[in-house]
C-alpha cells in the first residue's frame, strides 16, 4: 500500500511539472551593427505580449522598477554615451500615484560602444518589469552576449 501511495504522488508529481510553464510575456533579441572599425550599435529588442507593458529608462523613485541595462566592463570595448530609448508613453497610474512611461508591443533599446579590438562580445544583464492591467510580474533579469565582428 505504501508503494502504491509513493507511485501515485510521484506521478502526480511528474504530471503537473509536465504542464507548468514559465509566463514570460517579454522576450529579447540582441544585434550588433558596426558603424566603423572603431564604433559599432548594440541593438535590445523587447518583443512585448499583448496586454503587457515593461517601463522606460527614466522612471522616478518611487514608481516601478525602470528598465536598466548594466554591461559587463571589458578592455576590448567602452561605452559611448547613455543607452538611449525611443518616445515612451505616459500616463498616470493610481498604484505609483505618479505619471509612468512605459512600452508596450515592441520597443528597441541602443548603445554607442568604441571598440578598442576589431572583434569582440559585449556581454551584460537587462533588468526589467513587465505588467498588465491586473497584475505586475516580479523584476526579470536576462543576461546577453552580443558578438561584434
Amino acid at each position: 500500500m505504501k508503494k502504491l501511495s509513493l507511485l501515485v504522488i510521484l506521478v502526480v508529481i511528474g504530471v503537473s511539472g509536465a504542464f507548468a510553464q514559465i509566463f514570460q510575456p517579454v522576450k529579447w533579441q540582441f544585434a550588433a551593427q558596426k558603424v566603423n572599425d572603431k564604433e559599432a550599435v548594440i541593438y535590445m529588442r523587447a518583443k512585448i505580449d499583448p496586454g503587457w507593458h515593461i517601463y522606460s529608462l527614466n522612471v522616478a523613485d518611487g514608481g516601478p522598477i525602470k528598465t536598466s541595462f548594466t554591461f559587463t566592463p571589458s578592455a576590448d570595448f567602452s561605452l559611448v554615451g547613455k543607452t538611449t530609448e525611443p518616445k515612451p508613453k505616459t500616463k498616470y497610474e493610481d498604484v505609483f500615484g505618479m505619471d509612468v512611461s512605459y512600452f508596450n508591443d515592441e520597443v528597441v533599446f541602443s548603445q554607442k560602444v568604441r571598440l578598442n579590438k576589431g572583434q569582440t562580445t559585449v556581454r551584460g544583464v537587462v533588468e526589467f518589469m513587465a505588467c498588465d492591467a491586473e497584475q505586475c510580474l516580479p523584476p526579470d533579469e536576462y543576461a546577453f552576449a552580443v558578438p561584434i565582428n
